[in-house]
């Protein structure tokens, strides 16, 4: 016992030793170290034959409340706690607003072993609604969780009052345009080498259209904390499989059946498209024209409302809270 204690003990120590050097803080697998602005609550279940825990926030409306909640879907590289600038602009407006860290991420479960789907995930979210006692609620899904409330509305459209995109993943087939397949096992050497810089390069890149602001440090800070932390191996896995799910299972083609009113709101400089590292020069000019692509998925949904911020790119609600909360409140009422 001892020995396995001093162990761990040297095990703990070095992990946060080598993030320290790199000015990192180190966070727990479950993101444990760095709070979120409002309290986390946990939802338990079980799912593919082992017990699992669902991180969530439920905050009441603090202004009148209108009876409406609205649940938050967080992107791939984002957590619930990203939400909330968000969360406080809606419940002053009235709404009850429910955010969940879905499995394999930030405060959730990371299962050693899991089948990822958009359709596990909407199950899970639907469970943990129904433990809450929602029975109609507004989805609003930005990046991965774009394609995780597209599938949420196909899977129980009567629960869906309204579903509201924001920059979604899976505005197009990145493997039907060409771009080649990465294997679990190199998507997770390629997870096991994310630090700080990387992260932040690549949302700069992709997500801020070559700018940056202090205010998104938090966040690559969140991200890189799991990483350095002694969970990293927990963590790379399954950003590992998540990112083939995210690759491998294309909502786009079913656009034409969602039946809930539906709002794409679309940054116009977003050029987010996952694999393009692996695609050649030439594909990757045509990849993550978010501008374009909107305006397609409008025409490919029905009776879909796009609102554009021509200057924005992936993380509007991040980029320009102000300009992005005053849109989303007019396509909520």
């Amino acid at each position: 016992m001892r020995i396995a204690t001093a162990a761990a003990i040297l095990f703990a120590l070095a992990a946060p030793a080598s993030a320290q050097q790199a000015g990192v803080a180190a966070y727990g697998p479950r993101l444990e170290g760095f709070d979120y602005a409002y309290p986390v609550k946990i939802h338990g279940f079980t799912s593919q034959r082992q017990p699992l825990e669902m991180a969530y926030l439920d905050i009441p409306a603090s202004g009148q409340a209108n009876g409406q909640t609205v649940m938050l879907l967080h992107g791939k590289n984002f957590c619930a706690g990203t939400w909330d600038a968000t969360i406080k602009v809606l419940t002053q407006a009235g709404y009850r607003v429910v955010a969940p860290d879905q499995i394999g991420f930030c405060k959730s479960s990371k299962p050693p072993g899991y089948q990822f789907s958009f359709q596990q995930l909407a199950a899970n979210t639907a469970g943990l609604l129904k433990e809450l006692g929602i029975q109609r609620v507004i989805v609003v899904g930005h990046s991965m969780g774009g394609m995780l409330a597209a599938r949420y509305a196909l899977m129980y459209p009567g629960t869906v009052e309204r579903l509201v995109l924001v920059d979604p993943l899976g505005l197009e087939d990145w493997q039907a345009k060409g771009v080649p397949y990465a294997t679990l096992d190199a998507a997770f050497q390629g997870e096991l080498k994310t630090s700080s810089e990387s992260i932040k390069a690549y949302q700069q890149r992709f997500y801020y259209n070559g700018n940056w602001k202090p205010e998104y440090d938090q966040w690559v800070a969140m991200l890189a904390g799991m990483y350095a932390g002694d969970g990293k191996q927990a963590v790379a896995w399954n950003q590992a499989q998540t990112s083939d799910m995210v690759f491998t299972q294309p909502v786009v083609h079913e656009f034409p059946n969602i039946q809930v009113p539906t709002t794409l709101m679309i940054g116009g400089k977003d050029r987010t498209a996952p694999g393009a590292n692996r695609a050649t020069p030439e594909l990757q000019k045509t990849l993550g024209l978010y501008q374009q692509l909107g305006r397609e998925a409008a025409k490919a949904i029905p009776n879909a409302r796009l609102v554009e911020f021509p200057e924005l790119g992936h993380s509007p609600q991040v980029e320009a809270p102000e300009e992005f909360h005053k849109a989303l409140l007019q396509v909520l009422r």
